[in-house]
C-alpha cells in the first residue's frame, strides 16, 4: 500500500461522503412518504459512474491508476459502497461465476439485513 494512494482514498472518501449527504438530503426534501429516494438515487448514480470509470480506466486505459483509485475507491467509496458491490457482482457475472455471484449478492443482501436487524435489536435492549 503506497502512502500516496492512501491519501487519494482519504481525500476522495471525504468528498464522496459530503456529496452523498448533500445530494440525498436535497432529493429527499419535499417528497412525501418514507421511500428513501435520495439514497436510492445516489446508489444508482454511483453504480453508473463506477461502471463508466471502470470501463474508461481498466478497459480503455483512458484514466490513470491514480485517478481511477481517487474516483472509484475514494469518491465513490464515500458516495456509496453500493457501487462497489454492483461492480464486484458484475465482475463475477462477467466471468460467468454464477455460484459466487449468487452467494455474494444473496448473502450481502440477506446477511446485511440480518446484521442491521440484530444490531437494532441489541441497540434497543433496555430502551
Amino acid at each position: 500500500m503506497r502512502p500516496f494512494f492512501l491519501l487519494l482514498v482519504f481525500v476522495g472518501g471525504g468528498i464522496g461522503s459530503v456529496c452523498r449527504y448533500a445530494m440525498a438530503t436535497a432529493l429527499q426534501k419535499g417528497l412525501p412518504g418514507p421511500f428513501p429516494v435520495g439514497t436510492f438515487f445516489v446508489n444508482l448514480l454511483g453504480c453508473f459512474v463506477i461502471g463508466l470509470v471502470g470501463a474508461l480506466g481498466l478497459e480503455r486505459a483512458a484514466i490513470s491508476p491514480e485517478a481511477r483509485t481517487f474516483i472509484m475507491v475514494g469518491i465513490l467509496g464515500g458516495f456509496t459502497t453500493f457501487s462497489s458491490f454492483a461492480w464486484e457482482s458484475l465482475g463475477l457475472l462477467t466471468v460467468r461465476d454464477l455460484l459466487r455471484a449468487s452467494l455474494y449478492v444473496g448473502g450481502s443482501v440477506f446477511l446485511g439485513l440480518l446484521g442491521a436487524f440484530l444490531g437494532r435489536a441489541i441497540g434497543r435492549i433496555g430502551a
